[in-house]
């Protein structure tokens, strides 16, 4: 990536602060920011921002997590803000743990402060241990366990395991979080129009709108991939806020945009939807291989334009 020109001499990048949140382990495994000014910002929109007017060069935003799905904040985001582009992703396993100011003791707890997401990834925990409490949403996980010294309405808050790192806090309780397996994943978001290479573990991210509400478009669209043996990894709606009933669809593609079935996929997808929106193909984080039967890989694509080709110019069977 190219240096910002003007206010910063050194490449900057956004990511939801501070110092010590789920976003900033996931900024810690992009090679590139390494040694580069990070940016704590509040919000995802403020972070996307940052990208847009180029304060930064990239974003790092949560996408997806395994107990609620699509975060919905993110995704409505890339729908509505142009030109922004998908250049990786990254995996950051997600637990909990019940901070308070010293002293405190689990039975003082009335009130938690706690990020909205962390707070109904431990409603198990609080529910059997806390029966009765109030909750204080809070920008961030690190912010809500920050906010316990200058805020005299919550007594403790839900934090990253690593936040006695940054803040002298007591822990009431760890493994918090009502699923053990619990992922969250992330993507580096910035305007560079470069596709990263190819890979063989690839993922192609897009939005789409269906061109009305007639019976049958969702399976028209869908088709559009099952006919070309291309996976979906993600298939959630958003609505689009017109009116009632409208939804767009964030998809996410197994494979690159260079591989023959997604760019065959993608070219029927554009022809039947008013609206597509590329977010981008990059690399995935599990690094997992993409397979697909013989007759979807790209020499049978390659073998079939060749074939209609023929038949066109009058070449022999």
């Amino acid at each position: 990536m190219s240096e910002i020109a003007g206010a910063h001499a050194v490449e900057s990048y956004s990511y939801l602060g501070p110092a010590g949140t789920f976003t900033e382990a996931a900024l810690a495994q992009v090679p590139q920011a390494r040694g580069k000014i990070w940016l704590p910002v509040n919000n995802v929109g403020q972070a996307l921002d940052d990208v847009v007017s180029g304060r930064s060069v990239a974003a790092m935003i949560a996408i997806e997590n395994t107990v609620d799905g699509g975060v919905s904040a993110s995704q409505d985001a890339l729908a509505k803000i142009p030109n922004l582009r998908i250049i990786g992703e990254y995996l950051v396993n997600v637990n909990f743990v019940l901070v308070a100011r010293p002293g405190t003791t689990l039975a003082d707890v009335k009130v938690i402060n706690a990020h909205p997401v962390a707070y109904g990834q431990s409603h198990l925990w609080l529910d059997a241990n806390l029966p009765g409490h109030g909750h204080l949403p809070a920008t961030s996980n690190v912010a809500a366990a920050a906010s316990l010294f200058d805020n005299e309405f919550a007594d403790a808050a839900i934090a990253p395991p690593t936040i006695t790192d940054h803040h002298t806090l007591d822990v009431l309780a760890e493994n918090i979080g009502d699923n053990p397996n619990a992922q969250t994943r992330f993507v580096l978001v910035s305007r560079s129009t470069v596709l990263p290479e190819r890979t063989g573990s690839d993922k192609t991210s897009i939005i789409a709108e269906l061109p009305d509400d007639t019976a049958g478009r969702l399976l028209e669209m869908l088709e559009q991939f099952a006919t070309r043996g291309v996976n979906m990894s993600l298939l959630a709606s958003r609505p689009i806020g017109d009116e009632l009933g409208r939804y767009r669809f964030v998809i996410d593609l197994d494979g690159h945009v260079k591989d023959e079935r997604v760019a065959d996929a993608l070219l029927g997808l554009k022809r039947f939807s008013p609206n597509v929106i590329f977010l981008g193909s990059y690399p995935r984080a599990d690094k997992l291989p993409i397979t697909v039967t013989q007759r979807y890989d790209n020499d049978a694509f390659t073998d079939a334009r060749d074939w209609l080709r023929g038949l066109i110019s009058g070449e022999p069977e």
